[in-house]
C-alpha cells in the first residue's frame, strides 16, 4: 500500500481578519439584539414553524419567510455539554476559561434550537428541560457576543 501524504495547513502568527455579511436577516437579528435585547425570529407562512435564528426559506416548504416574531428571551435546555478541555477561543483568540457549558436552548415561540454558552455557576441545575433565560453584555455591539451566557433560572 502507498504511504500516504498529509497536508497540514498552520496559519502561526498570522491574522486572518475575516469578514462577511450576516445578510439582511442575520443584520435585523443582530440589530434586535444590540439595541432592544430581544430575540427575534422568523415563521413559515404554510406551516407555521419559527426559525431562530432567523432564516429566509423555509427548510420543510421551501417557501420565503418574511413573518417576524418575537421569542423568548426565556427557553428551555434541548441539550448541552459541560466542556473540561482548554483551548483557544477562535472568536477571541485567548484561552477559553473551563469549565463552561455549551447547550441548545428552545426559546419559548420557538420551534428550532439556538446555539449558546450556558453559566455553571451552579452545574447540579444543569439539565435538559431546565429553564434558562439570557444574560447581556452591558456593551452591545450587534453579534452573538451581545449575549454573554444564559442562566438556569429553575
Amino acid at each position: 500500500m502507498a504511504e500516504k501524504e498529509h497536508i497540514i495547513i498552520e496559519s502561526g502568527d498570522a491574522v486572518q481578519p475575516f469578514q462577511y455579511s450576516v445578510g439582511m436577516h442575520g443584520s435585523k437579528f443582530f440589530n434586535e439584539l444590540r439595541d432592544n435585547r430581544r430575540f427575534m425570529g422568523i415563521r413559515c407562512p404554510k406551516c407555521k414553524k419559527v426559525y431562530i435564528p432567523p432564516r429566509g426559506v423555509c427548510g420543510k416548504c421551501f417557501i420565503e419567510m418574511n413573518d417576524w416574531v418575537e421569542v423568548g428571551p426565556r427557553g428551555t435546555i434541548g441539550t448541552f455539554t459541560i466542556l473540561r478541555f482548554a483551548f483557544i477561543d477562535p472568536e477571541t483568540g485567548g484561552q477559553k476559561p473551563i469549565p463552561y457549558g455549551y447547550g441548545f436552548i428552545k426559546f419559548d415561540g420557538a420551534d428550532t434550537l439556538f446555539q449558546h454558552y450556558i453559566s455553571v455557576e451552579d452545574e447540579g441545575k444543569i439539565k435538559i428541560g431546565a429553564r434558562v433565560e439570557p444574560v447581556f453584555s452591558p456593551d452591545r455591539k450587534g453579534s452573538i457576543r451581545d449575549i454573554e451566557y444564559f442562566k438556569v433560572i429553575d
